[in-house]
């Protein structure tokens, strides 16, 4: 697989119920998809924990349809 990465501004919809995904979503009316955390990276935007920009494989991004 690529090792390629992408980096998205996603909505965080869940982040604090499991230690292994966090759940997102593109846009208010996009659908939420699972996100594993042993393939991303977080960076929660300043005074907003519900947006975060998301790095990760661009294969996985595809897979979500994310991009």
């Amino acid at each position: 697989m690529s090792r390629e990465l992408v980096n998205l501004k996603l909505f965080v919809c869940r982040d604090v119920d499991t230690d292994l995904a966090i759940l997102v979503r593109l846009d208010e009316d996009a659908k939420k998809v699972w996100l594993p955390r042993s393939e991303i990276e977080i960076e929660y935007e300043k005074g907003r924990m519900n947006v975060a920009t998301v790095t990760m494989p661009v294969w996985r991004a595809e897979e979500k349809e994310l991009i």
